[in-house]
C-alpha cells in the first residue's frame, strides 16, 4: 500500500456501534477528495424522511465562529452511551438549497461524510457521481457493520467553512437498492437509524480519501461498484476524485486536521456533554498545539502503538467513533463485551509514535453494568474487550484537547499524519 491509504484503519476501527462487536446491556456505535467536479448520473433522488428519522433534542447550534463547530454528548437511539454528534449542513453544489442534518456522528476513526438518505430532504436533490455506465456505489466496512449506498456530490458547510461539491454517500438510496453480495456478507447491516445510530457518520479522520491509490487503480471487493439501470453492482475503481473525502480536507482554510476539545467529566459520568471541534492545527489562534506533544502516524494507516501491562500493540488508534477504550486485559471480569470489575480501576499505558515520541496515560476501567444502568450518557472509564490493537475510544476525549493531523498536510509540527494531546 502507498503512502495516505486509509484501508486499514477505515476496516479496523469501530465507528459508532457497541464495541466493536456489540455489546451487552445499553452500550453502543456504528462506522471520503473530490479534487473535481464529479460526473453526474441520471438517479432518483433520496427519498424523504420519516417523521421518526431525526431523535428531538440532538440538534446543535450553529457556530458563529468560523473555525468552531459545536459537538455534543447527550442521549441516542438506543440508549447508546457515548454517542458524539454534530448538525451538518449539505447543499446543492453552487446553490443555496441546503438542508442542516442533525445527529451526525463525529468519527476521527473514518473519513468522509456519510449521511442515511432518509435524513435528506426529498427537496434536496444531489446528482449522482457515475462509475461507467451507471451509478457509483460504495460499501463502507466498520468494525460494528457495513454502510451501503450510491456517492452524490455536495457542498458541506460546517462553521462557516465550505467544502464544495465533494463525494458523500447516501446510505440506503434508493437508487441502489440490492446490497452487493460481498458487502452484505461484511457483517450486520448499518442502514437505518435504529442499526447506525445516528443520521450520519462525519469521517474527520487522518487520511484525506477513504480508500485512495488502491481504489483508484483497481477495482477492490468491499468498496467501490457500479450499478447499472437494472440495480447490479459491481466492484470498480474509483478516482481518487470522485472518491468519498473527509470535508475538512477540502476547506479553503484550516484545512489540516481537527482538535477535538470536550470537558472532563466525573467517574459516574454526565447526562449531556457539549465542547468544539475547531478545524485546523496553527492556522489560528484557536488551534495551536501549544504544549501538545506530537505522535506521529504510520504514512500508510496512521497507526500509533500503545504499551500496556507489558503488552505492545503496534495498531493503536484515537477514535471519537468508539465509545469506548477497547483492548485486551485478562485480568478484568468481563459482562458480555464490557469489562465490570466491582470497583473502578485505574490503569496506565503508554502511546507511542513511529518516531519514537511518546506521551504516558492514565485511565479508568469502571463496572460496565453500573453505567448502563445509570441515566447518564457521557463516561469516561467505559472499556471493553478487543481481539487485537488498542482503541483509544470517546472516554480517552474527555478533559483533554486532541489533535488529529491529515497526511501531508503542512502543520506548525510538520505533516501529518498524527495526533497529538
Amino acid at each position: 500500500m502507498k503512502p495516505n491509504l486509509s484501508l486499514p484503519v477505515l476496516l479496523l476501527v469501530c465507528a459508532a456501534l457497541t464495541a466493536c462487536g456489540g455489546g451487552d446491556g445499553g452500550g453502543s456505535g456504528p462506522a471520503t477528495a473530490a479534487a473535481s467536479s464529479p460526473g453526474a448520473a441520471s438517479a432518483p433522488p433520496a427519498s424523504a424522511p420519516s417523521a421518526a428519522s431525526i431523535p428531538s433534542g440532538t440538534a446543535v447550534a450553529q457556530s458563529n465562529t468560523p473555525n468552531v463547530q459545536p459537538i455534543v454528548v447527550t442521549a441516542a437511539p438506543r440508549l447508546t452511551r457515548n454517542m458524539l454528534t454534530t448538525s451538518v449542513t449539505i447543499c446543492q453544489p453552487g446553490t443555496d438549497n441546503c438542508a442542516t442534518i442533525d445527529n451526525i456522528q463525529v468519527d476521527t476513526g473514518s473519513h468522509g461524510l456519510r449521511i442515511l438518505a432518509s435524513a435528506v430532504p426529498a427537496g434536496l436533490q444531489l446528482a449522482a457521481i457515475s462509475s461507467g455506465a451507471g451509478i457509483s456505489g460504495e460499501c463502507a466496512v466498520f468494525g460494528g457493520g457495513y454502510a451501503w449506498g450510491a456517492v452524490r456530490s455536495a457542498d458541506v458547510r460546517m462553521a462557516g467553512q465550505l467544502a464544495a461539491s465533494i463525494a458523500i454517500q447516501l446510505i440506503a438510496d434508493p437508487a441502489v437498492p440490492t446490497v452487493p453480495t460481498d458487502c452484505a456478507g461484511s457483517g450486520p447491516s448499518m442502514l437505518t437509524l435504529d442499526t447506525l445510530r445516528a443520521n450520519g457518520i462525519l469521517g474527520v479522520g487522518v487520511f484525506a480519501a477513504d480508500c485512495g491509490s488502491a481504489c483508484a487503480n483497481a477495482a477492490l471487493p468491499r468498496w467501490y461498484y457500479g450499478c447499472d439501470a437494472g440495480g447490479t453492482c459491481l466492484p470498480a475503481a474509483q478516482p481518487l476524485a470522485q472518491q468519498v473525502v473527509n470535508p475538512v480536507s477540502r476547506f479553503a482554510l484550516d484545512n489540516n486536521g481537527v482538535v477535538i476539545d470536550l470537558p472532563a467529566v466525573p467517574d459516574s459520568g454526565a447526562p449531556t456533554v457539549s465542547g468544539s471541534m475547531i478545524f485546523g492545527i496553527g492556522t489560528q489562534a484557536n488551534n495551536t498545539l501549544g504544549s501538545a506533544r506530537v505522535l506521529k502516524g504510520n504514512p500508510q494507516t496512521g497507526y500509533v502503538t500503545t504499551t500496556h501491562d507489558a503488552q505492545t500493540y503496534t495498531q493503536s488508534y484515537l477514535d471519537t467513533g468508539s465509545n469506548g477504550l477497547f483492548y485486551r486485559d485478562t485480568q478484568l471480569p468481563q459482562c458480555g463485551y464490557w469489562y465490570c470489575p466491582s470497583s473502578t480501576q485505574s490503569a496506565t499505558a503508554t502511546i507511542a509514535g513511529t518516531d519514537g515520541a511518546a506521551n504516558a496515560v492514565t485511565f479508568s476501567i469502571g463496572n460496565s453494568r453500573v453505567l448502563f444502568a445509570s441515566a447518564n450518557n457521557a463516561f469516561n472509564n467505559m472499556a471493553g474487550i478487543a481481539s487485537s490493537g488498542f482503541g483509544w475510544g470517546l472516554p480517552f476525549f474527555f478533559g483533554r484537547r486532541v489533535y488529529t493531523a491529515i497526511a501531508s498536510r503542512a502543520t506548525s509540527a510538520g505533516p501529518g499524519p498524527y495526533y497529538a494531546f
